[in-house]
């Protein structure tokens, strides 16, 4: 699916100082006490500490296609994403449980060239990737299924067939897997730049997000905020109100 380039050019305006709620960006929920170097893994037991906490605030934690949604009709407020990259198959396991208790929905981002793979892309820790049967599984609990690419590459910098490749082809790959569209992408690493953000769109995602860069602040370009595996109830209500400070800026 492609855009065209009037449409663009208007959205382009009209996502131009977007102000949209907060993101929050986990990866692997799991209670394993493996080394965790790239510091990727929160327990079950804080993701519901921070989710309880969302709800004494008065918050509810969607998917970013249902925030964005949201944002569009003006209906965001009370509304937090949740969103869980690189596509562990722990989400099933240990975050989705957590997330039903509390009423919640997340988005997770799945690499899909290496469904029902490893994290291949780090070192460390050998983490077990989904598989076919499981994002249709995280599809039918309620969870967004969005793209993180092909093969977790950086996309800053990449010329347009690798762009198109990574950005594109992952958007079929999970479509042909769900039998649904796929409306969010996720930059691995947060790498993006001008050309990969395009991609994005031209591959007709309706919207896609970073990692805590809030300097281009459109619909391609959604800033998160990192939750590291010893956030307290204190770092995530900082995390909340930066985020709130940050996205009032000109």
């Amino acid at each position: 699916m492609s855009v065209p380039a009037g449409a663009t050019a208007e959205a382009e305006v009209a996502d131009r100082g977007l102000r949209i709620p907060p993101v929050l960006m986990y990866h692997s929920i799991s209670p394993s006490r493996q080394p965790d170097p790239h510091r990727v893994r929160v327990s079950p037991e804080r993701l519901d500490r921070h989710l309880r906490l969302l709800r004494q605030l008065g918050l509810r934690g969607v998917p970013l296609a249902e925030l964005v949604a949201a944002q569009d009709g003006a209906a965001a407020t009370g509304l937090v994403g949740l969103t869980f990259d690189d596509g562990y198959a722990d989400f099933l396991r240990y975050a989705a449980p957590v997330l039903d208790r509390h009423g919640m929905t997340g988005t997770l981002y799945v690499v899909a060239g290496r469904l029902g793979g490893h994290n291949a892309w780090d070192t460390g820790p050998r983490l077990d990737l989904v598989d076919a049967d499981q994002v249709r599984a995280v599809a039918a609990a309620g969870h967004e299924v969005g793209s993180h690419g092909l093969t977790h590459m950086r996309l800053a910098g990449a010329d347009p067939g690798v762009l198109r490749h990574e950005v594109a082809d992952s958007k079929h790959v999970l479509e042909e897997v769900l039998q649904r569209e796929v409306s969010g992408f996720c930059y691995p690493w947060g790498a993006f730049d001008a050309a990969a953000a395009e991609a994005a769109r031209a591959a007709g995602y309706d919207h896609a997000c970073v990692t805590g860069d809030y300097s281009p602040r459109n619909r391609f370009t959604i800033p998160r905020s990192y939750v590291a595996p010893g956030d307290t109830a204190v770092h995530l209500v900082a995390k909340l109100v930066r985020h709130h400070v940050r996205i009032r800026r000109p």
